[in-house]
C-alpha cells in the first residue's frame, strides 16, 4: 500500500508542477514566436513602404533585411534567426500569412 501512495502522491504532484512549470514554458514559447512574427511584419511593412517610395532597391531592400536577420541572430544568440525574415520574398510570404488571418 505505500509504494501504491508514493505513486499516486507523485502522479499528482507531477500533474500540479507540469501544469504550472509546462504552461509557463509554452507561453513563453508562444510569445517569442509572436514577437518574432511581429517584428518581421515591422520590418516588412517599413522595406515595402520604403520600396514603394524609391528610396530603395528590391536588391537594397534585400540587403537590409539580410543584415537585420544577421543582427537580430547575433543578439539572441542563435545561429539561425527563425523566424526573422531575410529577404523581400519571405516578406511577402509573411503579409500574406498574416493578411490570410485576419481575412478569416
Amino acid at each position: 500500500m505505500g509504494k501504491v501512495l508514493i505513486g499516486v502522491i507523485g502522479l499528482v504532484v507531477g500533474l500540479v508542477g507540469g501544469a504550472m512549470f509546462g504552461g509557463a514554458m509554452i507561453g513563453g514559447t508562444a510569445a517569442g514566436v509572436g514577437i518574432a512574427t511581429g517584428l518581421s511584419a515591422g520590418v516588412c511593412s517599413t522595406i515595402g513602404a520604403a520600396e514603394a517610395e524609391g528610396l530603395l532597391t528590391p536588391e537594397q531592400a534585400d540587403q537590409v533585411l539580410t543584415r537585420a536577420a544577421a543582427d537580430m541572430a547575433q543578439l539572441s544568440g542563435v545561429e539561425a534567426p527563425g523566424e526573422i525574415v531575410g529577404s523581400t520574398a519571405e516578406c511577402e510570404g509573411l503579409m500574406e500569412r498574416l493578411s490570410g488571418a485576419t481575412a478569416e
